[in-house]
C-alpha cells in the first residue's frame, strides 16, 4: 500500500529536479552560476534547519557521530549543482536531466552490482545490462538532437 505513495513522491520529486534545474540555469545564466548555485544551497539551509527544527525527530546518531565519508554526500550535491547550473542554458533541460538521470542510474547500478557505500548487493543481469545499454542511447539520441538544432539554426542564419 505505502509503494504507490512512495513512487509517486519519487516522480513528484523528479519533476521538481527538472524545474529546479530549468529555473536554475536560466537564473545562472543571468547572474551566474555560483550565484544561483549559492541561492540555492541558501533557501535550502534555512528551509532545511526549519523542518528539522520543528518536524524532525531525535535520532541515535548525529552529524559529529556518524562515520566521517557519510559527510561528503552534501560536497556530491554542490557537484551537481554546478553542473546543473552550468549546463543547462547550454545544451537545454531535457539533454541536462536525461544526461543526469542517466549518471545517476548507471552509478545506481555500479553501487547494488557492488555493494559500495555499505549498501546491499543486487548482481548486474540481463535487463539491467539493456538498462545501460538503453540509458547510454538516450543520451546519444538528445545530443545527435541537439546537434542537429545547432546546424538548422546555423544554416538557417
Amino acid at each position: 500500500m505505502l509503494l504507490p505513495i512512495v513512487f509517486a513522491l519519487l516522480l513528484a520529486g523528479g519533476a521538481v529536479l527538472a524545474a529546479q534545474s530549468s529555473i536554475n540555469g536560466r537564473l545562472g545564466a543571468h547572474t551566474g552560476v555560483l550565484e544561483s548555485a549559492w541561492l540555492t544551497f541558501a533557501v535550502g539551509a534555512v528551509l532545511t534547519f526549519l523542518l528539522m527544527f520543528f518536524f524532525e525527530p531525535s535520532h541515535e546518531a548525529t552529524l559529529f557521530s556518524v562515520p566521517k565519508w557519510q559527510l561528503t554526500g552534501a560536497l556530491f550535491g554542490v557537484v551537481y549543482m554546478l553542473a546543473i547550473v552550468f549546463a543547462v542554458p547550454r545544451v537545454g533541460t531535457a539533454a541536462a536531466t536525461v544526461a543526469v538521470i542517466s549518471g545517476q542510474l548507471l552509478m545506481s547500478l555500479l553501487i547494488d552490482h557492488f555493494g559500495w557505500l555499505n549498501n546491499a548487493e543486487r548482481a548486474l543481469d540481463g535487463s539491467r545490462y539493456l538498462a545501460m545499454v538503453l540509458l547510454l542511447l538516450a543520451i546519444v539520441l538528445i545530443y545527435l538532437s541537439h546537434q542537429q538544432r545547432l546546424r538548422s539554426a546555423r544554416t538557417a542564419r
